[in-house]
C-alpha cells in the first residue's frame, strides 16, 4: 500500500505546524521547509482547515495554525480523509471485473491488512508523531520550537 501525496503533504503541515507552535506559519514557509510546492500545499492546507485541523488567518500578517491540540489529531482518521480511495484492488470498488471474485479469498486478506494498517495508524496521535522529537524535528525544518502545553 502506498499513501498519497496529498496526504504526505497533509501529515507533514500537520507536523510542521505542531513542532512550530508559533502564533502563525505560512504555506511559503512550510513549502520552503520540506521542499515541496507551494501550489500543492495551498490545496492541501485548504482542505486541513475545511476539515477542522488547520485555522487559517487571512490578511497581511496572516498565516496557519493547528486548530486542535496536537493529542486531539488522530493519525488514522487523518488519512481516512485525506486519502482519495483506500480501495486497495479493483474488486474493492465493486465493479465486478474480476472473474474470480466470487470464490477468491485475496478480498478478505486485503480488507483485514488494510484495516490492520489504520488501527496501528489510530493508535497515533500527532503529539506523538513529534512530542519526543520535537528538537530534532524543529532543527530539520529550520524552526526554533516553542514548548507545548505540559513540556519541560
Amino acid at each position: 500500500m502506498q499513501l498519497t501525496r496529498y496526504s504526505d503533504f497533509s501529515l507533514r503541515v500537520l507536523i510542521y505546524l505542531a513542532v512550530a507552535r508559533a502564533p502563525l506559519s505560512t504555506i511559503e514557509e512550510i513549502a520552503a521547509a520540506y521542499g515541496i510546492s507551494r501550489g500543492h500545499l495551498m490545496k492541501v492546507v485548504r482542505h486541513l482547515s475545511a476539515l477542522g485541523y488547520v485555522e487559517t488567518v487571512r490578511g497581511r500578517s496572516g498565516g496557519l495554525r493547528l486548530a486542535r491540540e496536537p493529542v486531539d489529531v488522530n493519525v488514522g482518521e487523518v488519512i481516512r480523509r485525506t486519502e482519495e480511495n483506500l480501495a486497495l484492488v479493483e474488486c474493492f470498488r465493486g465493479e465486478g471485473r474480476c472473474p474470480i471474485e466470487q470464490a477468491c479469498l485475496l478480498r478478505r486478506a486485503l480488507h483485514m491488512a488494510l484495516d490492520a494498517f489504520l488501527a496501528v495508524l489510530d493508535g497515533f496521535t500527532l503529539a506523538d508523531l513529534v512530542s519526543r522529537r520535537r528538537a530534532p524535528l524543529a532543527r530539520q525544518l529550520g524552526l526554533q520550537p516553542l514548548r507545548g502545553p505540559g513540556e519541560p
